[in-house]
């Protein structure tokens, strides 16, 4: 996406600053509190998302005492796609990790809360899988940890890396998705209902080629399964929200998640009656009180 096309009536504009780091130019939004000793929050969006699938939930932690920073991922919205394209170490998910480690050292910043959702949630346990952050804690929202069962998920990664590596499928996805019942078909999928300004918005990113290349470049390269591995030597404390609603990650993931996890990392499991993949934007409010025993 484009900041001079793109950015006018983007939510928090004003917070947004570009910065580079890991080899990337990253825009990550910057929320201060006026507590210079406020906790620092980072929070992670999925994959096809950015920093605007947080526009309620920011304010609400600031509200409640935080700094926050909340980046768009490699080769997501306004932050450029890594050298190399599809292959760039930083699209895979220790890369991204990596990534996303220099982006706080330039920051100054350690998260002592650590947010993702869907595949944020898969960083920011990497991250501390691989010592790059040590938070007090990490929210998982709809956490996409464990590799997709059935026949679909050993054929996911290799079908979205020929996907990714074809240089006219972002643009003929793009092309398609401009049409409005495209993005309902798409979000009728997360099982979320999100309002017209949360519609307008994930318009104009999946009608974005550039976007939709990145979303495409970070599936390929992603590894669930050895994360999954990983699982039992996670010694950061993990709390998982389930939308009940979800039709992008199974809810019945949450419980199969925190079973892996030795007892000391094994928080709490929320259930979110009548939410979908989308929680944190259908009802900011409910899902950041759950943010904190």
């Amino acid at each position: 996406m484009d900041w001079q096309r793109d950015s006018e009536d983007w939510p928090h504009r004003e917070r947004s600053r570009f910065l580079q780091a890991g080899g990337l130019t990253w825009h990550v939004q910057v929320f201060e509190n006026t507590d210079a000793d406020a906790p620092v929050v980072l929070l992670l969006h999925g994959t096809g998302a950015s920093t605007h699938s947080w526009r309620d939930v920011a304010p609400l932690l600031v509200a409640r005492g935080h700094t926050v920073i909340a980046p768009d991922l490699p080769g997501h919205a306004f932050t450029g796609m890594p050298p190399g394209g599809v292959g760039a170490p930083q699209l895979g998910l220790n890369g991204m990790a990596r990534a996303l480690h220099a982006l706080l050292q330039v920051l100054h910043a350690q998260p002592a809360l650590v947010v993702g959702h869907s595949a944020g949630a898969a960083i920011a346990i990497r991250m501390s899988l691989d010592g790059l952050h040590a938070p007090q804690r990490i929210v998982g929202i709809n956490a996409a940890v464990l590799p997709l069962g059935g026949l679909a998920g050993p054929l996911f990664s290799p079908v979205a890396k020929i996907m990714a590596a074809a240089p006219l499928v972002p643009r003929l996805f793009a092309w398609r998705a401009r049409d409005p019942a495209v993005l309902e078909r798409l979000l009728g999928g997360t099982g979320s209902r999100l309002d017209a300004t949360g519609r307008a918005l994930y318009h104009r990113l999946v009608s974005d080629a550039a976007h939709a290349a990145g979303a495409l470049a970070m599936m390929a390269n992603w590894n669930l399964p050895q994360l999954a591995r990983d699982l039992p030597r996670l010694s950061t404390a993990l709390d998982l929200l389930v939308g009940d609603n979800d039709r992008t990650v199974p809810p019945e993931h949450g419980a199969q998640i925190l079973e892996r996890l030795a007892p000391a990392a094994r928080g709490r499991l929320v259930r979110l009656a009548g939410l979908g993949h989308l929680a944190h934007e259908e009802a900011p409010a409910r899902v950041v009180a759950q943010m904190f025993p």
